[in-house]
């Protein structure tokens, strides 16, 4: 799928991602900065991505872990710093949530900000168990 809005594209292709771009703007998150390049690769095959651009560039990104029956999971998603404030995210959201993969599906997300912008997807802060990477 393909969307289109005041020049920028959003596409669930994976062809089209540009690795260098994606590594650079996870590296500067709080919760990606330790993946290495392969690692974020290896976590592109089991999911469904979608990816911002601008003519030029891949500005953004949102990854989705799903068995696209019951369940998905959001994650990674990010705009790239010169691109926020442009309600980029907010367009992100709003076409992964009708991508009709993700249809009658369950969702979850654990992220410590940006909550007023989940919550406009009606997502709601609840706890949640986790188990941590084992080293």
């Amino acid at each position: 799928m393909e969307w289109c809005k005041d020049g920028f594209v959003l596409t669930d292709d994976k062809s089209r991602i540009d690795m260098d771009a994606l590594y650079a703007m996870l590296s500067g998150s709080y919760w990606a900065s330790k993946r290495s390049k392969k690692i974020v690769e290896k976590s592109l095959a089991g999911s469904l991505c979608l990816s911002l651009f601008t003519e030029s560039a891949q500005i953004g990104f949102v990854r989705v872990i799903t068995d696209y029956a019951v369940f998905a999971w959001i994650c990674d998603v990010i705009v790239n710093e010169e691109y926020r404030g442009l309600g980029l995210g907010k367009w992100m959201m709003a076409c992964m949530m009708k991508h009709p993969d993700l249809q009658q599906l369950k969702m979850a997300l654990a992220t410590k900000d940006a909550h007023g912008l989940y919550e406009q997807y009606g997502f709601v802060r609840k706890e949640f168990m986790v188990r941590e990477q084992q080293l």
